[in-house]
């Protein structure tokens, strides 16, 4: 940080096991009790696990059958979008309250700027503890917040004391806090990236702090630029209360692997019609559609296409999907499919942001 260092008071408030801790509110049951949210036993994978089944190891993205593995006594229940949207929409009513600058991530976090704020109140540690405080109080669930002068930093901090619990990274901290920090842990730097940062040596900030740029860039890409910045507290990126939509996908796993092609298409068929309708809900167009494909093995596959022309409709869009699918051989059976619409005419270019200067 420079010695006249410009910032914002960024909180990241992130649910607590979300999903499932939603469905421990709605069934007495459940709670105290390991829940995994989607999958089974036997198919498909878990959405989110309570945090009575992440001390058995159990997490997103794992299929049920490990899941179960790791732990037999785990209860699977069905998710409940429409539930998880509804309590979301209560949070961010709370969120609103203190300011009009929030940038949803997903139905259970979000980032919010409160470099100025309705309450008037200078302090987003205060801010950030009252907002968890009433979402207990009034939806009795549990939420955790990272502070700090950024959305990276507030990211990063919002892991450090879950569950339940909130962290500030004040100006002053920001450096020796990042030089400290293991790469691993910085928000953006994947378990590939980290392995080839560690092939190099470089395990922590400091370690990361010590390369070029032109070194960054080299050995990294365009993201060699972000690193550069990010361990030094440069971050400039705003919250955005009207964040644009990337993407929009509608996806199934079936009950039972598929190895036909022409089941392939009736399932794609279905997924369609689904799509069809989100990207009209979201007056919404495209130009990229791509093709997942998941294995019965787990492996992935993604088959994409780009057009000229922004396209939404079903009759205009499932002929490239049919295409995509014949585009390479299957190399074994399916137990996933599902399709995306990319390069949506709802992106455009970034403003430049300039920060202010406020005491924190």
């Amino acid at each position: 940080m420079s010695e006249n260092p410009q910032y914002r008071k960024i909180i990241h408030v992130d649910m607590d096991a979300f999903y499932a801790s939603v469905e421990q509110l709605d069934n007495p049951d459940l709670r105290g009790k390991p829940v995994a949210v989607g999958g089974s036993e036997k198919r498909g994978v878990v959405s989110a696990a309570s945090y009575e089944a992440r001390k058995f190891g159990v997490k997103s993205a794992m299929s049920g059958l490990l899941a179960k593995q790791k732990c037999p006594q785990l209860i699977f229940v069905r998710p409940r979008y429409d539930r998880y949207k509804e309590i979301s929409t209560k949070i961010r009513e709370i969120f609103y309250d203190y300011t009009d600058l929030v940038e949803p991530l997903s139905l259970d976090e979000a980032y919010l700027d409160v470099t100025e704020n309705k309450k008037g109140n200078p302090s987003a540690s205060m801010i950030a503890q009252e907002i968890r405080d009433r979402i207990w109080d009034e939806l009795e669930l549990r939420a955790s917040a990272g502070i700090s002068v950024n959305k990276f930093l507030a990211k990063v901090a919002s892991d450090i004391n879950k569950p339940n619990g909130q962290k500030t990274i004040s100006p002053e901290e920001v450096i020796p806090f990042l030089e400290e920090l293991s790469v691993n842990k910085f928000y953006g730097v994947g378990k590939v990236t980290a392995a080839k940062m560690h092939n190099l040596g470089i395990f922590t900030g400091m370690d990361l702090k010590k390369k070029t740029l032109e070194e960054l860039v080299k050995l990294f890409g365009k993201s060699g630029n972000f690193y550069y910045n990010i361990v030094r507290g440069i971050h400039h990126s705003k919250v955005k209360p009207n964040r644009i939509r990337k993407s929009i996908a509608a996806e199934r796993t079936f009950f039972e692997n598929i190895s036909s092609e022409i089941f392939m298409l009736e399932k794609l068929d279905k997924i369609a019609e689904e799509l069809e309708r989100r990207m009209i809900k979201s007056k919404t167009k495209g130009k990229t559609i791509t093709l997942k494909i998941k294995y019965s093995d787990f492996t992935q596959q993604t088959r994409s296409k780009t057009i000229t022309e922004f396209i939404q409709k079903k009759d205009d869009f499932m002929p490239i999907v049919k295409e995509l699918l014949y585009q390479d051989t299957l190399k074994n059976s399916v137990r996933l499919l599902g399709i995306s619409f990319g390069n949506l005419d709802t992106e455009k270019k970034e403003p430049v942001w300039v920060q202010l200067k406020f005491d924190f």
